[in-house]
């Protein structure tokens, strides 16, 4: 595997990245939530290159990203109230699990064999300027090693997966910090909550009039970001401390302080931006044992305290 590149979000950079994912290859994406490790959704061999990259289990299906409303209904049917969530909400952080065409041409290992696609239309100007360039659907899970802590700048993306892919498209830091909330539909067409993430469960609820249901408890994995353990730094993570014990590193929230903190003000918007961030941080620290303050479990904090359970949850 050669160097891997770190691009540049000029023209140049957006031409060469276009160039290596029509060429089979893999380049990370910045979005509004996190990075996205990009490859052509309609090749197997190139989404293949995915999941040797990040060693993800093949069982685990990958969101595909696709420049507007239009592109996606090339892929996936649409009902009326995943019209009216992808007109409120598209582009932005908001992915919809829908079911998939019989001629949509996407590659079999990003469904996992599921008959349904994880499908959204980002915001962030950088991957709107390369999927127009590519002209085509980019699968791209978080741009990470599978299982740790998802990147949200550059410098993240290289520092967990330099060498296994062939470039980053250095876009900054990502303004939401959190991947997108996930949300499928039943049988009967009620909307569900997959994933909480960088719609607030309660925008969503407004929209659609009505509460989101969560998952079907016997329906297994039916989208990314499901795995149990997920998002983890390196040390064990002991959730809602108020102090530290001994050998731990503290990360506050709020009026309870720490060695990091998510947000002194308490804002969850900042928290749900420096999540990642602080989880990278301590890392570089070389944490071992990691205390978390409390987090509200409202707004933005659902999806903080999702990331947080994954990231505490036993391990392999």
């Amino acid at each position: 595997m050669p160097e891997t590149r770190l691009l540049p979000p000029d023209d140049a950079g957006l031409d060469a990245a276009a160039e290596i994912l029509r060429a089979g290859g893999r380049v990370a994406l910045p979005t509004e939530t996190v990075y996205g490790l990009g490859a052509d959704a309609r090749s197997d061999a190139a989404v293949a290159g995915i999941f040797a990259a990040k060693d993800r289990p093949a069982f685990n299906p990958l969101i595909v990203h696709v420049a507007d409303l239009a592109a996606a209904e090339r892929h996936v049917e649409l009902s009326d109230t995943a019209r009216h969530l992808a007109a409120a909400f598209w582009p932005g952080p908001l992915t919809l699990v829908l079911p998939l065409k019989a001629q949509a041409g996407i590659a079999p290992l990003v469904t996992a064999g599921l008959p349904t696609l994880a499908i959204r239309v980002p915001a962030h100007p950088l991957a709107q300027d390369l999927l127009r360039r590519f002209a085509g659907p980019i699968a791209a899970p978080s741009a990470n090693p599978s299982g740790r802590v998802s990147a949200t700048e550059a410098r993240h993306v290289m520092a967990g997966l330099s060498g296994r892919i062939e470039a980053v498209l250095d876009g900054g830091a990502c303004a939401v910090g959190l991947e997108s909330t996930i949300i499928g539909f039943g049988p009967d067409g009620t909307a569900r909550l997959l994933r909480p993430g960088g719609i607030a469960k309660e925008a969503a609820e407004a929209v659609l009039g009505a509460p989101l249901l969560p998952p079907a408890p016997e329906a297994g994995i039916t989208s990314p970001g499901q795995l149990l353990s997920h998002y983890a730094p390196s040390g064990r993570v002991r959730l809602g401390a108020t102090e530290p014990r001994a050998g731990e590193t503290m990360v506050g929230f709020g009026a309870v302080r720490g060695d990091l903190n998510l947000s002194e003000r308490g804002d969850l918007a900042e928290a749900a931006a420096r999540l990642f961030t602080v989880f990278h941080r301590l890392d570089e620290m070389g944490a071992k044992a990691i205390a978390v303050a409390p987090v509200p479990e409202e707004g933005l904090g659902l999806a903080i305290n999702d990331r947080l359970r994954r990231a505490a949850a036993p391990r392999d």
